[in-house]
């Protein structure tokens, strides 16, 4: 072989490596980044040739792809949607538009993920048609479905967590809405449908488990009394006066507990009492001995303020305020009003921390992505945000919990054969505006295998009227109900 020839085959050998390590590249490490990239049509075209991973709940595909019967080689399909679209969410390439699962597990679901490297490194040298990974779910059809008929048309959420690991057992949502109704491939046809969804009222598209925002109203008082124990300074015997009105420092204005009376008889009144008879007055009074900061400290132990939870779904914020409050506002927050505001998530995390011994799990969904092959690709492990009290504080506040459902304010959470620790709130808007109804609360007490979190908006259509004991608490009964019948 000449010299010339010798050079020019280098140089031709070069090319065809550069050229093979540049494809590569584009097609396995890049891949994850170009198909989310919005303004790769390639990509939107090329997820209709993709059979994407499945969604899988239990022993249930609540999202797969099926053969089409149109232009589109896969159609994505979704079991009970209205049960389950808080969950998956929806995928439409038509629209370019993903949600819930479909979104934040996307890369997952269609292959391109990094832990899907060595998949896609073996598709290519194959010649395999490119396939998506299935995930796994931590949520249990069977809470799920019994978290659906519980909270029934009541507009709300309802959110359960395993309170030792975080794992959420369910979530659901309501007013819902049709996922496969958008993932049809009439663009004529789901525009109509998106557009009919968003000019709804009641905002059926709203993930009101994670998404929406209220006052939590006197669920909040268990973060109250965990800074009043955590702070050293206060027991569950310790007293404050106990009227029938009080006045906010600072101002003319007045509160009263829910029945405008005093909190029990005597002209003192404990914590105790307070929190089993969901008192306002003792608890304001309270909050402004603690002050704006151990409030605020003992918040964010459970998660508020905290703008990085995704569960892997993105969480709004709950929040406590963090700018300088004066003390009647400082007051208001003690029981739940004012400028604190949270998810049916948030709140769910605050009575699993309590029952699991003072430390507060990270909520999860997924448990692992798993290759089509049987290939565990990723798996998802537990993780400790952080303590917010000791065992020792958590165990009086269960004490607490379980003496306001067997004869306080939250009886309506009670279970024939079973301590149940729980909380009510009831969150008040505008003057004449419906109530907003809470519970969070676990069972068993002594070996808590669940916490739920309910909220009820619009007082469950009973305005004013509506109560947080004769509503939320029963739903969430429901739900307990249904994990420890297992």
């Amino acid at each position: 072989m000449t010299r010339e020839l010798r050079r020019l085959s280098l140089i031709m050998l070069a090319m065809f490596v550069a050229l093979f390590g540049a494809t590569s590249w584009i097609q396995v490490v890049q891949a994850g980044d170009l198909s989310e990239n919005p303004l790769n049509k390639r990509a939107l075209y090329d997820s209709f040739e993709v059979q994407r991973g499945s969604i899988i709940a239990g022993d249930t595909v609540i999202a797969d792809s099926v053969p089409s019967d149109d232009v589109y080689a896969w159609q994505r399909q979704y079991a009970d949607p209205q049960m389950w679209a808080p969950v998956t969410g929806y995928m439409n390439p038509l629209l370019n538009s993903l949600t819930g699962l479909e979104q934040s597990m996307n890369k997952e679901l269609s292959g391109t993920a990094n832990s899907q490297f060595l998949s896609r490194v073996d598709q290519i040298i194959t010649g395999q048609p490119a396939r998506g990974s299935n995930v796994l779910l931590t949520l249990d059809p069977a809470i799920q479905k019994a978290a659906f008929d519980a909270l029934g048309t009541y507009q709300g959420a309802v959110v359960a967590l395993e309170p030792k690991t975080g794992r959420v057992l369910a979530m659901v949502t309501s007013p819902s809405y049709d996922t496969n109704a958008m993932a049809v491939h009439n663009a004529q046809q789901v525009n109509e449908t998106y557009d009919q969804l968003m000019n709804a009222a009641v905002n059926p598209l709203d993930n009101r488990a994670i998404d929406t925002l209220n006052p939590p109203g006197s669920t909040f008082k268990l973060v109250v009394v965990s800074a009043a124990l955590a702070s050293g300074k206060f027991t569950p015997d310790s007293t404050f006066p106990n009227p029938a009105t009080y006045t906010l420092p600072g101002t003319s204005t007045s509160i009263r507990n829910f029945d405008g009376n005093t909190c029990g008889p005597g002209d003192q009144v404990t914590i105790a009492t307070a929190l089993r008879l969901s008192c306002n007055i003792p608890m304001a009074q309270l909050a402004v001995a603690l002050g704006q900061d151990a409030l605020r400290a003992e918040a964010e132990k459970y998660g508020f303020n905290n703008a990085s939870i995704d569960i892997p779904l993105g969480v709004v914020t709950s929040a406590y305020p963090t700018g300088a409050l004066s003390a009647d506002k400082v007051a208001l927050t003690g029981f739940g009003q004012g400028s604190v505001t949270a998810t049916p998530l948030q709140m769910a995390m605050v009575a699993a921390g309590i029952a699991n011994g003072g430390m507060v799990m990270k909520p999860r969904m997924v448990d692992r992505v798993v290759a089509p092959d049987l290939t565990v690709q990723e798996t998802f492990t537990d993780t400790e945000l952080g303590r917010a009290l000791s065992s020792t504080d958590a165990a009086t506040m269960t004490s607490l919990m379980i003496s306001n459902v067997r004869d306080g304010a939250a009886s309506g959470a009670t279970i024939d054969g079973f301590d149940v620790a729980g909380k009510t709130g009831t969150a008040e808007h505008g003057p004449s505006d419906p109530y907003t109804l809470w519970f969070t609360g676990f069972a068993p007490a002594n070996d808590p295998k669940v916490v739920v979190a309910v909220m009820v908006e619009n007082g469950g259509g009973l305005g004013q009227s509506g109560t947080s004991n004769g509503i939320a608490a029963p739903i969430a009964k429901k739900v307990m109900e249904a994990v420890l019948s297992r």
